[in-house]
């Protein structure tokens, strides 16, 4: 389990990831770093869900900015896919069990009662968020599926984020999908790493993902640097007033800190 988070059912804990595989294995100009990678892919750690949780995959980018001001983007979908070990599902009903006793036993305590007069003492409200906590803190190996967090990434040079995110996306459909792709998926992922160049600036790219073209565009040098992140989901996530303030503050030089989840 990845930090301090025993409290919460196992269902919504983190617990420890690693990176499985990287490809190419290293580069001079880029030596790979795992743990930082490992850190930014999944920076809350491995989570586990069943059939009843949301899984829709998600996308997010982070930026390694070394010493001397160079930077790499990494550019990352999480999924969740389906745990056919049967030693971490039974893993996970024994942590349930465990859990659920613990809760149970809390639940007896708060309630000052004695062995021999459990049922009669729990009052109404306690059974009642017994009954809760049976429901919806549960995992039947018997009953529900299991699933895990899983993370492809890309790490670039430049910021194509609508590329990366277009190739991500089908990278995973082909994973998800019952018919395989045209291609095994070895060939797809040797082509955006040795065969896809970078744009020359000014200039725009077409290349082949696994089922549809993807197109990305490099400025010019007299043009304003590349910035691919759609604008939209900044005023969404920030609101008018918020961007406004943000913007003036950057016009006046101050430092400025972003915190979030």
């Amino acid at each position: 389990v990845a930090g301090e988070n025993f409290d919460q059912s196992p269902l919504r804990r983190t617990f420890k990831s690693k990176v499985l595989a990287h490809y190419p294995q290293n580069i001079e100009w880029n030596p790979f770093d795992q743990d930082a990678v490992n850190m930014l892919c999944m920076p809350k750690g491995l989570s586990f869900r069943t059939q009843a949780d949301n899984r829709d995959p998600q996308l997010h980018s982070f930026i390694i900015t070394r010493e001397d001001g160079s930077r790499t983007y990494g550019f990352v979908l999480t999924f969740y896919e389906e745990v056919t070990s049967k030693q971490i599902c039974t893993a996970m009903q024994t942590l349930y069990q465990m859990h659920n006793a613990e809760q149970y036993s809390s639940v007896c305590a708060s309630s000052s009662c004695s062995m021999d007069s459990l049922a009669s003492s729990i009052d109404e409200g306690d059974a009642t968020s017994l009954a809760k906590l049976q429901r919806y803190n549960s995992y039947d190996i018997s009953r529900d599926t299991l699933y895990v967090s899983k993370c492809i990434c890309l790490i670039t040079p430049l910021p194509f984020m609508q590329a990366c995110k277009k190739f991500l996306i089908q990278l995973y459909k082909a994973v998800t999908f019952q018919q395989p792709p045209p291609l095994p998926l070895e060939s797809y992922i040797h082509n955006i790493l040795y065969e896809v160049p970078l744009p020359p600036p000014g200039r725009s790219l077409k290349f082949y993902g696994v089922y549809e073209p993807i197109i990305c565009q490099r400025p010019g040098p007299n043009e304003l640097p590349l910035s691919d992140y759609p604008l939209r989901e900044v005023f969404e996530l920030l609101g008018l007033e918020n961007l406004v303030q943000v913007f003036t503050c950057v016009l006046l030089e101050m430092q400025i800190l972003l915190y979030s989840q």
